[in-house]
């Protein structure tokens, strides 16, 4: 016999081996997947926060440098420019009510005090609707308990309401509205 026959063993992992494998990956996603939706959630959240503290923010700056005391009736006024070269009030990914952002719906309407501050041709930048005595703005979750669990509203006053029920505001003092802590 001119050659040596040495059995060869087979290098690699056994069916059970794999399947092993495969259920640690799977328990440990079936783990982490409710805390990964979580902070999902929170994130969606503080950005809708932010999102109010923006449309309170463009809101004074308008009612100060453009409206004469006034306040925009809707995001598409806020979203206009003054004139050539010069920024609009509110970032464009929030241009226009009903805009969707971080799973989150965003709306800015007339509040409790509704009557004209400032005629539309008075404002600087042509804003489409007249300036107003007093605005909501609103933020709720597209789909409460995926995107968010709470809704978010403020107004002129600069108070950042909750809602805990993730309901659409229709005023900042909606039944269920608290403060932000």
């Amino acid at each position: 016999m001119g050659r040596d026959m040495n059995l060869h063993r087979e290098h690699g992992f056994t069916l059970i081996e794999l399947l092993i494998v495969v259920a640690i990956v799977g328990i440990t996603a079936a783990i982490a997947a409710p805390e990964l939706l979580r902070a999902r959630m929170s994130g969606n959240e503080a950005s809708a926060i932010a999102t109010m503290r923006a449309i309170y923010s463009a809101q004074s700056t308008y009612a100060s440098s453009c409206a004469h005391g006034g306040y925009a009736q809707s995001l598409e006024d806020l979203a206009k420019t003054s004139g050539p070269g010069n920024a609009a009030f509110v970032s464009p990914d929030i241009a226009v009510n009903g805009v969707t952002k971080s799973g989150y719906v965003v709306n800015l309407g007339p509040g409790t005090v509704a009557s004209v501050v400032t005629a539309k041709a008075s404002t600087c930048n042509a804003a489409a609707d007249d300036a107003i005595a007093s605005y909501y703005a609103e933020a709720h979750p597209s789909i409460v308990g995926s995107s968010g669990q709470r809704s978010f509203g403020v107004s002129q006053h600069g108070t950042i309401f909750q809602d805990t029920t993730g309901a659409t505001f229709t005023s900042v003092f909606a039944a269920n509205a608290t403060p932000v802590q």
